[in-house]
């Protein structure tokens, strides 16, 4: 049986999104979600402090098994990427600081993973997460569902890896699956 607490995180140099999850067996159970506003923070190397504080504070807090994280996308602005690409390093560097296992996926994968469908927009990905945890309500600000949806997205992948059912191509899935040809 499982037994094992993820937390995701959608990071962010203005605000960071995170969502925490408990596995009980097949039972995936929301501990917590919320985003950590620095839009008030002028200084980029204050926000990347409070980055890794924040993360640092929710680790101790939950203890977390595994970290999974949105890796950044590529874009047009390097400035921003370059940013980002700060943002997510310094909460990996929280991570690593607790000697926490980290995992990065594709944005499009997390997307693929919560709705079926790489290209979902933010409110598909929340309404998907909120139906799977039985949410009250999807919250205002969707980096939080994106920070929920890494966490959930590690847990089908571990779970896809445990169950042996991952695949390099159609010839290694028709290799592992001969049964399911006709």
């Amino acid at each position: 049986m499982t037994d094992k607490i993820i937390l995701g995180i959608d990071p962010g140099t203005v605000q960071m999104g995170y969502g925490i999850i408990h596995i009980q067996g097949s039972q995936i159970n929301l501990l917590d979600l919320g985003t950590l506003n620095m839009k008030s923070i002028r200084d980029h190397y204050a926000s990347l402090q409070r980055i890794f504080e924040f993360t640092l504070a929710l680790i101790d807090k939950y203890h977390p098994d595994e970290i999974a994280i949105e890796a950044p996308f590529f874009g047009k602005n390097v400035q921003s990427m370059l940013k980002l690409g700060r943002a997510q390093g310094v909460a990996i560097s929280a991570g690593l600081h607790r000697s926490l296992p980290i995992f990065e996926y594709a944005p499009r994968k997390i997307k693929m993973a919560i709705t079926g469908n790489g290209a979902a927009s933010k409110e598909q990905v929340a309404g998907f997460l909120k139906g799977l945890l039985n949410m009250k309500s999807i919250p205002k600000q969707l980096d939080a569902t994106d920070g929920l949806a890494a966490a959930v997205c590690h847990h089908y992948q571990k779970k896809v890896s445990a169950e042996g059912k991952s695949f390099n191509s159609w010839k290694d899935f028709i290799n592992k699956n001969p049964d399911r040809l006709k």
